[in-house]
């Protein structure tokens, strides 16, 4: 079957819009029909690293409808309407990264680590989450990367409860998801830190209690003053070295004592190779750093957050406020580049 893609042929270059040849799904893949995807910043990264497999597809967030079923995938029928996602339904330790299914271009395999930028794919079965018919078809996508990373390290992660204090460094499609739990979760006060101002009055929408442009002012210095000695979360859903060194003094420190503990950094975002951190903040307060990567559990959480949709309580249709087709996803990268999207974009085919 030929189905239109998006290809990333060479590095610096555009991507390409052509044909790509799909087969029958290996005995652990599904073949879906794509509705819509998300545009995630990870694929900037994945298009700017030398190192990154080319030809590839790309694209790790998608709905779309199971049209063809390997025969050792159980969870998933034809017709059933789905979240293509980059988080497994079961846990796997490491790094390891199932391979694409039965694709081609110009008679090339296709590598690559997500591809729900094209009409139809072939994905690893247990990267393929059952959703309920009556969700929307559109907006849903964003749950399968942006919502699940940003509220499932507040949620799952951090395990955040009520009046306990955040900051959230980047409001993005992420750093949104992240605010927006935090609220559910009756977090206070909800610091988001960015160096947009439009983007820091849109996050008051989704729960944000305070905002700091931190190019006006030292944002480590004004959460402590708001609140008066640092926050119990700060996330870095940016990954930039400069954040990533920025979330640790952010927290309120601890001291001598058993579970005389400071408080929590998460890093969120795609980082670079190296930050500097003070060891101070470990022994002296007792800090913690920690990761979270795609910390949720897809067959509960998914359907979860798509009925706090319904419900208004995380409204993915605020979150997403740019659509694209495919044939400009070359447009939509460089405005994403370029900070021009609030939220998230998505595609629709």
């Amino acid at each position: 079957m030929k189905s239109k893609a998006a290809i990333h042929a060479k590095k610096g270059e555009p991507l390409i819009i052509d044909n790509i040849e799909i087969s029958a799904p290996k005995d652990d893949h599904v073949n879906v029909k794509m509705l819509s995807s998300g545009i995630c910043h990870s694929q900037l990264h994945q298009m700017d690293n030398p190192d990154y497999p080319t030809p590839s597809l790309l694209g790790h967030e998608g709905t779309g409808i199971v049209t063809d079923v390997g025969k050792n995938v159980t969870h998933l029928k034809e017709g059933d309407l789905t979240i293509v996602t980059w988080v497994p339904r079961n846990p796997i330790k490491g790094r390891w990264v199932p391979d694409l299914g039965n694709m081609t271009w110009n008679e090339t395999p296709l590598k690559g680590t997500g591809s729900t930028w094209c009409e139809d794919v072939s994905v690893w079965g247990d990267y393929v989450i059952k959703i309920d018919d009556d969700n929307p078809k559109d907006i849903s996508s964003i749950v399968g990367c942006a919502v699940l990373t940003g509220a499932g390290a507040v949620l799952n992660t951090a395990k955040v409860r009520p009046n306990e204090s955040v900051a959230v460094y980047g409001v993005g499609g992420v750093g949104m998801s992240a605010i927006k739990m935090a609220s559910i979760l009756e977090a206070f006060p909800i610091i988001a830190v960015d160096i947009d101002d439009s983007k820091l009055d849109f996050s008051k929408k989704f729960g944000a209690t305070h905002t700091i442009n931190s190019l006006k002012t030292d944002p480590i210095n004004e959460i402590h003053e708001i609140t008066s000695g640092g926050v119990e979360y700060a996330f870095d859903a940016i990954g930039l070295k400069i954040t990533n060194e920025q979330i640790l003094p952010s927290v309120r420190g601890g001291g001598p004592g058993a579970d005389n503990i400071g408080g929590m950094a998460v890093m969120i975002g795609m980082p670079g190779d190296e930050m500097t951190v003070d060891p101070k903040h470990f022994m002296f307060h007792q800090r913690q750093y920690r990761g979270s990567l795609g910390a949720t559990y897809p067959d509960k959480d998914f359907n979860m957050f798509l009925r706090w949709h319904k419900e208004g309580k995380f409204p993915l249709d605020q979150l997403v406020t740019r659509k694209y087709k495919l044939d400009q996803i070359n447009d939509a990268c460089e405005d994403l580049r370029n900070g021009e999207i609030l939220g998230r974009a998505i595609m629709e085919y």
